[in-house]
């Protein structure tokens, strides 16, 4: 999420701001290849996703969002796009984040678009839940 939201403000080449941002960060090699597996994918499609939050948060326009809860959102549905982790526990990790991190009602706007999102998706799951686990 911070990377995301790094890359957000700045634009940088994402190797760069990973680079950078483990210099001051620590955590187990399964940990950093799986933040930066996410932050990549999420950066390279966020024009697409973008348009899915657009589409599913009401009466928002992206520029009005708060950079981090577009950070957070973006993050949440590449993973519910890609990802093998159950779309519940996605969707509660992200709305954790919101609320500790965002704004009073964050943890509320990311949970009714991420929840209006899975919907969407085959079978209302994730990837994982598509593939019968």
């Amino acid at each position: 999420m911070q990377m995301l939201f790094q890359w957000d403000m700045s634009h940088q080449e994402p190797k760069r701001l990973e680079k950078n941002f483990w210099r001051g960060a620590k955590a187990a090699d399964e940990t950093r290849d799986f933040a930066n597996e996410l932050f990549e994918g999420a950066a390279k499609d966020a024009n697409a996703l973008d348009e899915l939050i657009v589409k599913h948060a009401e009466n928002w326009k992206l520029e009005r969002m708060a950079i981090l809860d577009r950070a957070i959102l973006r993050l949440a549905m590449h993973e519910l796009r890609t990802g093998d982790t159950p779309p519940k526990v996605v969707i509660n990790e992200a709305v954790e984040l919101a609320k500790k991190f965002s704004s009073e009602g964050s943890g509320a706007f990311v949970n009714g678009i991420l929840d209006a999102f899975r919907k969407t998706l085959p079978n209302g799951e994730s990837k994982a839940s598509t593939a019968g686990e």
